[in-house]
């Protein structure tokens, strides 16, 4: 009888120690599922921020350019008059 009760104290120790076990995964789940949604966060601001900085630099370079930057101006150029092919193509549409 005593084996049977050293059984079931070892089998509810075993329990106990599973379920602690499970209690911590569980909160070390939530803690990264929290991290993850922050740094998917942080991504997203830093993402933009780029963008910004990126549409900076373009306004940067075409600006360079019309000051006479050697640099940049072919590539200001060919801008220029893709924008007017795309003034062009509009006021036809609107012709029609």
């Amino acid at each position: 009888m005593s084996d049977l009760i050293e059984i079931v104290d070892s089998l509810e120790n075993r329990i106990s120690k599973l379920i602690h076990k499970h209690d911590l995964l569980k909160q070390q789940n939530a803690d990264l599922r929290d991290k993850i949604k922050d740094l998917k966060a942080d991504s997203e601001l830093q993402i933009d921020q780029l963008k910004q900085w990126e549409e900076k630099f373009s306004a940067l370079k075409n600006a360079n350019a019309m000051l006479g930057s050697d640099e940049y101006k072919r590539e200001t150029k060919l801008k220029i008059n893709a924008l007017i092919r795309e003034i062009d193509v509009c006021i036809a549409q609107l012709s029609e």
